[in-house]
């Protein structure tokens, strides 16, 4: 299977809530015919990986969108 780079590494500044950040990269790839946004910490240690539903490319203002979910859900359970 060959790994396809969709976006790069991205830092970002997440709103959680009640004016908490979180500071946090993510890439988006596809691996075969799967689509992926991989989460980590500015550390580099892991948060998430999240496989998104086929065929959903998106810009990255949608791609930062389901990056605050996934935080909101992973990270403050």
């Amino acid at each position: 299977m060959s790994t396809q780079v969709i976006q790069d590494w991205t830092d970002s500044n997440v709103l959680l809530k009640f004016g908490e950040h979180k500071d946090v990269r993510y890439k988006v790839y596809k691996d075969g015919t799967r689509l992926y946004q991989e989460i980590r910490d500015v550390d580099d240690a892991p948060i998430h990986t999240l496989e998104l539903p086929d065929g959903l490319a998106l810009e990255k203002s949608s791609y930062e969108v389901l990056l605050r979910y996934v935080l909101l859900d992973v990270v403050e359970d």
